[in-house]
């Protein structure tokens, strides 16, 4: 792995563990009583919704989508393409769609209106990161871990090109 074209560790993945822990309690709070269901974006958020699920203490279930509007490219093509839809039945649920990073806003307005359209209670996003700067799109997120700088990030589950994604932390690639 060409980790010489990898950045300085921006989030490391004790700040990444303890936002977890705030984020999870207050979805906790927002939700009291209430059953939820977590649908992770495949790949990039496979290990925050872990880290947000240990800190949820709610009935729950999970499930999961692919998305695509990248492709090998660092830069989002505006177009999505869902790859995988959901195994189970989300209507009348409370719905928490946990992505990596919001960018652009594109895949994931896109994405809360076609969840919405199945006639759910309710939902919301729950994001790693946020880069506001990249916005095309105006979104609503209602869980952010971090807010990062405009670059392109990798690590602890972001990736370029399917590289990177096992990296214990939040980085950049180097221009």
């Amino acid at each position: 792995m060409a980790r010489d074209v990898v950045g300085e560790i921006m989030i490391t993945q004790e700040q990444i563990t303890k936002r977890a822990e705030e984020l999870g309690a207050q979805i906790t709070r927002d939700y009291e009583g209430e059953e939820i269901v977590l649908i992770g974006i495949l790949r990039g958020a496979v290990l925050w919704m872990g880290d947000i699920m240990k800190h949820v203490d709610l009935d729950m279930t999970i499930d999961f989508m692919a998305v695509s509007s990248y492709g090998a490219s660092t830069k989002s093509s505006g177009v999505v393409k869902i790859v995988k839809d959901l195994d189970s039945d989300i209507e009348g649920k409370n719905v928490i769609i946990v992505e990596d990073i919001v960018d652009s806003g594109t895949t994931l307005n896109y994405l809360k209106h076609y969840l919405e359209n199945r006639n759910t209670k309710s939902v919301r996003i729950c994001t790693l990161l946020d880069k506001p700067s990249g916005r095309r799109v105006e979104i609503e997120v209602d869980y952010i871990g971090f807010e990062v700088e405009d670059k392109f990030i990798v690590g602890y589950g972001l990736d370029f090109d399917q590289k990177y994604r096992n990296l214990p932390y939040i980085s950049f690639l180097e221009e």
